[in-house]
């Protein structure tokens, strides 16, 4: 009896990044360089994304997580001031607010998307509310013209919390351009990876400029500015963070963004081969993918028919080396938002209900037809 290849039998992680000789070389290059950090391949690598994108303005930090602080420090949250947040997300999307002060008001879902719904966006909005952030769930953009349309009406800021959607479109506009600030994460699982890293993009000067302060201490001027004006004072005009992102990890991002066309095209391929799989199926259920989008497959989510069902299905999968995961618990249910604001089960009903059938599948570039065939069949044959 021949022995079961590799490919059959290697672990396959819901995620992970690709990482080339021509990564390698950019990171060594900086090594060998004369700037390690706050040198020229930060901007470098602000304008690319900004030329892929077609935003204005980018500023790069240290994490995801880091960008969404920035963006709402930019946007002047603090303390009283509610910003709505969809409840089916990571909790750094409303743990943001919490860091400056603010109250995150959960917003329920649309059951064949998982995107925030407009019309629950709309009934959260009180006389306290200052912002709305959608998150691009999975790689799919929101439905922004409605999400414009109400922050338009009552004045608020519109924030993309798109880590899950670089190179994604909603009308044939680009993720990117569809909100006030938009930002993006290059943790190794997302579409291209800094090792971590995270990037806020933006069309206001003058947002990018507090953005700027913020992530380096809140000091009013640069390194070069100050070079440049042959003066060595500096002032910290308000508190700030450090949150810069370095040169080494700046390098690798220049070299990743140039592949990211390749990387979307391959993702987009196995989410065609898994939904030409399920298409049939009634008990393993693709989430929708809306035809005014180009959905970008940071994850792919399918839902079973109960939470018994994907609790069985999670640990046979698992078993069998395909990494499986769950994204994600509804943010108001974790126990630190239970006990600081007193959220509980029952305040988005939608996201609830999801959580307890989702599961997500492996989709990275570096996956071959054999390996999702093997997720596939491995998943149709759960009972």
């Amino acid at each position: 009896m021949p022995l079961p290849s590799e490919a059959s039998t290697a672990f396959l992680p819901y995620g992970r990044q690709m990482i080339d000789e021509d990564d390698i070389a950019a990171v060594v290059g900086a090594l060998r360089s004369d700037w390690l950090t706050t040198g020229p391949k930060v901007g470098e690598f602000e304008a690319a994304v900004c030329a892929f994108t077609g935003a204005q303005y980018a500023v790069a930090v240290s994490s995801g997580t880091a960008a969404l602080h920035a963006a709402m420090n930019a946007i002047g949250i603090g303390p009283g001031d509610e910003v709505i947040v969809p409840a089916m997300t990571f909790a750094a999307t409303a743990n943001c607010v919490v860091y400056q002060g603010g109250t995150p008001v959960f917003a329920d879902v649309n059951p064949d998307t998982l995107l925030i719904e407009p019309l629950a966006v709309a009934r959260k909005i009180t006389n306290r509310t200052r912002a709305v952030i959608a998150v691009d769930y999975a790689g799919q953009p929101c439905d922004y013209d409605s999400l414009r349309a109400i922050t338009d009406r009552h004045n608020l800021f519109l924030v993309a919390d798109a880590c899950h959607s670089i190179g994604g479109s909603y009308k044939e506009s680009k993720v990117g351009t569809l909100a006030d600030l938009t930002v993006f994460s290059f943790h190794p699982v997302k579409h291209i990876t800094t090792g971590e890293g995270g990037m806020v993009v933006a069309d206001d000067q003058e947002l990018a400029e507090r953005m700027r302060r913020f992530r380096n201490h809140g000091i009013a001027t640069d390194h070069r500015q100050r070079e440049q004006q042959g003066t060595w004072y500096y002032e910290m005009t308000e508190l700030g963070y450090n949150y810069r992102i370095s040169d080494l990890q700046s390098a690798m991002g220049v070299s990743q963004l140039r592949k990211l066309p390749g990387f979307l095209a391959r993702r987009r391929a196995i989410a065609r081969q898994y939904d030409q799989a399920f298409a049939d199926s009634v008990a393993i259920r693709p989430l929708t993918t809306l035809t005014e989008v180009e959905h970008a497959y940071h994850l792919y989510v399918v839902s079973l028919p109960d939470a018994a069902t994907r609790a069985t299905v999670f640990q046979k999968l698992r078993d069998r080396g395909i990494g499986v995961n769950v994204h994600y618990l509804p943010v108001h249910l974790h126990s630190f938002y239970r006990d600081r604001f007193g959220y509980g089960p029952k305040l988005c009903p939608v996201a609830e209900g999801a959580y307890e059938r989702i599961i997500s599948l492996p989709i990275w570039p570096g996956m071959d037809k054999v390996q999702v065939e093997r997720v596939i069949r491995e998943l149709q044959e759960w009972r």
